[in-house]
């Protein structure tokens, strides 16, 4: 099967995606659109999207007019309004993976969109950071035309397994453990920083070394530091969805809620360059003396 792929919104995931995929078997091109490509410095974005082999298109028509097989990978907060635009312009029978991490409820409505101008819509549930695995992130394919998507996509070398024709069990089942993971940032960052401010972490840590001796709780606590400095607003959408996920099952979403508030408040001091000069690999208490040293203002 002849496969043009087109992908929607290359930022960071959209770009391992189109550049892990370009040359496989089948796949006879890689175009995509975002609109960072339109707006200012768009020329050395398309350019830099060619230097890797993907064709940067005008935009979603263009890109729906070429493409056999649409990748969603947009921010959590687009993908409902994404799916709607490329639903104006997509061609019957296009197959429409959505990365995006989004609550049941959300995904349901773009699949909907989409099925009534004739796409295949997949929903995936992206089920954990994608730089470390590239294309082999494990993935959980939902929806009518998932078990054969997942055999293609399984072709390519991607770890995708589909759960269910159902749409929304795959978003469930992602959203469940952002409320778990994203929220165990931010009880780290919440409780590090503490311990920093009274002095007492050499303290703190050791017992939860004891309770959790699995988990090396200095180095996690600096990579769940990192990743929010780094991803903190792209985060928060996720966990606005993942409250929303909450809130479709019936329940208050008080921890997720919680969550989204401290992931966005991180974003917002990294945006504001608190934490400029800290590099990736940096341990804990360096982010930490950044916030303590932002609230003593």
């Amino acid at each position: 099967m002849s496969i043009t792929l087109g992908i929607i919104g290359f930022g960071e995931v959209g770009g391992i995606f189109g550049r892990g995929l370009r040359g496989k078997e089948g796949v006879d091109a890689v175009c995509a659109w975002d609109l960072k490509f339109a707006g200012d410095g768009g020329a050395a974005a398309r350019k830099a999207a060619a230097d890797d082999g993907i064709e940067p298109v005008d935009g979603m028509a263009a890109l729906c007019g070429r493409a056999t097989l649409l990748i969603s990978a947009v921010t959590a907060s687009n993908t409902l309004a994404v799916a709607e635009e490329a639903a104006r312009h997509v061609r019957p029978g296009t197959l429409f993976l959505d990365l995006n991490s989004a609550s049941p409820g959300t995904k349901q409505k773009a699949a909907a969109a989409l099925e009534a101008a004739g796409a295949h819509y997949v929903e995936a549930g992206v089920m954990t950071s994608v730089p470390p695995y590239g294309i082999r992130v494990p993935m959980l394919l939902g929806g009518a035309r998932a078990e054969s998507l997942a055999a293609t996509l399984a072709g390519w070398g991607m770890d995708a397994k589909p759960v269910s024709t159902e749409l929304g069990i795959a978003s469930a089942i992602k959203m469940s453990r952002s409320v778990m993971i994203k929220g165990l940032e931010a009880l780290v960052i919440e409780s590090y920083a503490t311990a920093r401010h009274y002095g007492v972490e050499e303290y703190v840590l050791p017992t939860l070394q004891e309770t959790f001796p699995q988990i090396d709780w200095e180095k996690q606590g600096a990579y769940f530091f990192s990743r929010v400095v780094k991803h903190g607003k792209r985060r928060a959408e996720e966990m606005r969805e993942a409250a929303q996920t909450v809130r479709e099952a019936g329940f208050e979403p008080l921890m997720a809620s919680a969550t989204a508030e401290k992931q966005d408040w991180v974003a917002r001091l990294a945006r504001e360059g608190v934490f400029e000069g800290i590099e990736a690999s940096s341990p804990w208490q360096e982010y930490a003396d950044r916030l303590l040293k932002t609230i003593k203002k």
